[in-house]
């Protein structure tokens, strides 16, 4: 399978052979199971997969030989257990990477993400959005190309993160108010503009920020084990929502599912982008808070690391406390409709929402299961994300998928 010649005795090069072909529809399921961490060790891998324990073997000797993963054959066996120890398994800490840009209302970011969602190199980012599409993300493209070139890894792919509704098949962002694009502008077409341009050939991707930072922590963060798993986020303006299905992203039939932005929480608010009032994204986001505190913004550091510091450094003062209570009533209601509806195993929150969640966990599951069906009968976990730049890894996730799905074909 990986194009070398077997050293051993014909007969043993083919019973062999013939593992590998039985194995090779395994190969990304296992690839899957070693990059999520379910699978640590060979016995693990060989169960989940439902192998007997040599294809499992050559499975993963397969997927060593591609440099995507590590066999330790010999670990040192736990204190006190008896029989051989499993050979331990994990990601390849210089294998392949995938390149990562995040584009925010803040600024933006690259970096390189390997298998396990390990961030491996990032490049400073930009506190600056150009109106134009095609001069942001040259900016971010050409950042991780300098990390490619630093590291010498190989890419396998590139995955962008924005805040919009990303529009399918075309990949358009539909409503990329906070970066002051125009509405529909192709981010997938001109980041892949700008990825061939800076000499990358590899699949190119782009999304919502929030299904992705969903997609990232499902994998690898508070989301592991999650079969209906509700995220909810506010990063630096505006709010986004999405849900994972069975371990797949829920996009609806052209990727526009879960605008959870735009539900209403308090019809006597703020005016909202969408033309109605007090809708989540403008009665929970950093700006929101600010402005429920007593705060004016100032440019000397993002909305939403001014909001968090607040409640951090500053809970005690009376105006920031009843802005975080605010917050939290009209927050808890949004999760509560939506948890009616979609009825998720398990809630995270990120950016400003798990930072409120933090400050008041008790205040904010008690409104959810005061205004649901489902929280009066069973309460649902809601937890903080756990991921550093969750939205980065899920970008990474995408330009991993068709490795994940096939690493033969994708690497050869």
């Amino acid at each position: 399978m990986n194009g070398k010649a077997d050293p051993r005795t014909p007969g043993e090069g083919s019973t062999s052979r013939t593992r590998l072909d039985r194995g090779r529809g395994a190969l990304g399921p296992a690839l899957e199971l070693v990059h999520t961490g379910r699978a640590p060790t060979r016995a693990v891998l060989t169960a989940e997969l439902g192998v007997t324990r040599a294809t499992a073997g050559a499975v993963a000797a397969e997927l060593e030989a591609l440099g995507l993963i590590r066999v330790d054959a010999r670990p040192g066996a736990a204190a006190g257990s008896q029989g051989r120890p499993s050979h331990r398994l994990a990601v390849a800490e210089d294998g392949p990477v995938a390149l990562a840009a995040q584009v925010h209302a803040d600024g933006f970011r690259a970096a390189l993400v390997g298998l396990g969602g390990r961030i491996v190199a990032t490049a400073p980012g930009c506190g600056a959005v150009d109106a134009d599409p095609a001069e942001v993300l040259g900016s971010v493209v050409e950042a991780g190309a300098e990390l490619l070139r630093a590291t010498g890894r190989r890419c396998v792919g590139a995955g962008l993160a924005v805040p919009s509704a990303v529009a399918e098949p075309e990949g358009l962002a539909l409503n990329p108010l906070h970066l002051d694009w125009p509405a529909g502008a192709p981010v997938r077409r001109v980041f892949a503009q700008c990825v061939r341009a800076a000499g990358i050939t590899a699949p190119v991707f782009a999304a919502n920020d929030v299904n992705l930072a969903a997609l990232a922590e499902h994998r690898h963060g508070a989301g592991r084990g999650a079969r209906d798993l509700l995220c909810v986020a506010t990063g630096h303006r505006g709010v986004g929502g999405a849900l994972v299905l069975d371990g797949r992203l829920h996009t609806g039939s052209s990727g526009l599912a879960l605008e959870v932005g735009h539900l209403t929480v308090n019809p006597e608010g703020r005016p909202c982008h969408c033309g109605s009032r007090g809708c989540l994204d403008v009665e929970t986001d950093p700006l929101a808070f600010l402005t429920a505190a007593g705060r004016e913004p100032g440019p000397e550091m993002s909305l939403l690391r001014q909001a968090e510091d607040l409640i951090r450094h500053h809970y005690d003062d009376p105006a920031v406390r009843g802005a975080v209570e605010t917050l939290v009533d009209r927050l808890g209601q949004g999760l509560a409709g939506l948890v009616n509806i979609l009825n998720p195993d398990r809630i995270i929150l990120g950016g400003l929402h798990r930072t409120l969640l933090d400050a008041a966990p008790d205040r904010l599951r008690a409104v959810v299961a005061e205004r649901s069906l489902w929280g009066r009968s069973g309460v649902v976990p809601i937890l903080s994300c756990t991921l550093d730049h969750n939205s980065l890894v899920g970008a990474a996730e995408l330009a991993w998928q068709p490795v994940l799905d096939d690493p033969l074909a994708a690497l050869t």
